[in-house]
């Protein structure tokens, strides 16, 4: 029924979106989260993402695009595309209030620290923080869903593009696991709980895979490729400037962040050199 480039594209999602959960065990059984370490690595997945997007992503979009509208046309809906995903990021995250939004981590960096603010605090304030992680998870789905299908897309079309792009995603989804996980482990005080709801905001990223496969593999052609990877430069542009970065450097040093961007495109330029 499914051939092996589906079932590549399919477990590469499955991969990205899965990553969730290693962000939860970060949360739940690490006995301190180091934040340095969180900096560097949103920094890495930045720099791929940015990288990625415009060194490759891009020009591919624009080359379907061309041989699909001819020139002048092809030029207009890649740039269109590329601005499009951008907006349809920024919609979604205008949608969700701040405090529920998946890039917006808790405070709290350790699992010691939400023990003691439970004995300090009791109850009062774990029904809150439940529907939080509740909430985060929810908007965690909404995220990913079009990651997977973006993933999925480029993977059929291009195994290597795809690796990179769910490399860059499983990257950017561990901090996202350790939000949902932080808020739901203060209101139940159960790890088991904390990561099954990390592993289910994780699961929309495969389901968007088979959404994009039923929906569209009728329909793959250039024109529709071309218009899917331009929007997804533009989504991976836009999450790392408006959420990545940001966030590695409020919760690390600036050059930290910056080190962990380089490194993250140093990484991806190698990738490509080595796969040619």
């Amino acid at each position: 029924m499914f051939d092996k480039v589906f079932m590549d594209a399919f477990l590469l999602t499955l991969f990205a979106g899965l990553s969730t959960g290693i962000g939860s065990a970060i949360a739940v059984f690490a006995k301190r989260t180091d934040k340095n370490w969180l900096s560097v690595s949103m920094g890495f997945s930045a720099g791929v993402m940015i990288y990625v997007s415009f060194i490759d992503i891009f020009p591919k979009a624009l080359e379907h695009l061309v041989d699909g509208q001819g020139e002048k046309m092809g030029n207009w809906l890649t740039v269109a595309a590329f601005f499009g995903g951008m907006i349809l990021v920024a919609i979604i995250d205008k949608l969700i209030p701040h405090y529920e939004n998946p890039h917006e981590f808790a405070e709290s960096d350790t699992v010691d620290e939400i023990d003691h603010q439970k004995k300090v605090r009791g109850k009062s304030k774990e029904a809150s923080f439940y529907k939080m992680g509740v909430v985060t998870a929810l908007a965690i789905g909404i995220h990913n869903f079009p990651e997977g299908m973006a993933t999925f897309i480029a993977t059929v079309e291009d195994f290597t593009l795809g690796l990179s792009i769910a490399i860059a995603i499983a990257i950017h989804n561990i901090p996202e696991g350790i939000a949902v996980s932080i808020p739901v482990y203060y209101a139940t005080g159960s790890k088991k709980k904390a990561f099954l709801f990390s592993f289910v905001s994780g699961i929309s990223e495969p389901i968007g895979a088979l959404v994009a496969y039923l929906a569209l593999h009728q329909f793959f052609n250039d024109t529709v490729f071309g218009i899917v990877f331009a929007a997804v430069g533009g989504i991976m542009v836009f999450i790392s400037l408006d959420q990545l970065l940001p966030a590695a450097q409020r919760y690390g040093k600036h050059h930290l962040t910056i080190y962990g961007l380089l490194a993250g495109m140093a990484v991806m330029a190698l990738s490509v050199l080595l796969l040619m």
